[in-house]
């Protein structure tokens, strides 16, 4: 099994890995960017994952589509692989499911991932479920919309 499909694998249900497990997709230096921060090294991606699973009841995502990306491989951030992704989350403690699709930029080397950014709308995950500021946040799409 290659670093993709152990990726995918692995992605299918967050809730039920463990952060050691990470090290099987992960480079020891990765870059991980998402649109909140950014973390430096596995021992942070770790430490982040490790938080989710605090807080999450479920956190799975369908994966729709893996693109293999031709080129030059000599960059750090040359990205090898897209990922399109559905991630379905509920929190512990909040019956509110979150769906909310999104993609992710992949750079393999030597069968681990040495990049990883992922590209979502932070206002879908996050600030549309805050009570005031999520009727505000979807009155102004609706206006944009329109």
């Amino acid at each position: 099994m290659d670093v993709i499909e152990r990726f995918c694998k692995i992605y299918t249900d967050i809730c039920k890995i463990s952060p050691d497990d990470l090290e099987s997709i992960y480079a020891r230096d990765v870059v991980f960017i998402d649109p909140i921060t950014t973390h430096r090294g596995i021992g942070e991606v770790k430490h982040y994952f490790s938080n989710l699973l605090t807080q999450a009841e479920s956190c799975k995502f369908d994966i729709a589509d893996v693109f293999h990306c031709d080129g030059n491989n000599s960059a750090r951030t040359q990205v090898t692989h897209i990922v399109n992704w559905t991630m379905h989350l509920t929190l512990k403690g909040n019956n509110k499911h979150i769906t909310l699709d999104g993609t992710t930029q992949l750079n393999v080397e030597d069968d681990r991932i040495a990049y990883h950014k992922d590209y979502y709308d932070l206002g879908e995950m996050v600030y549309e479920h805050v009570p005031i500021l999520g009727f505000v946040i979807k009155k102004i799409k609706g206006k944009l919309a329109s």
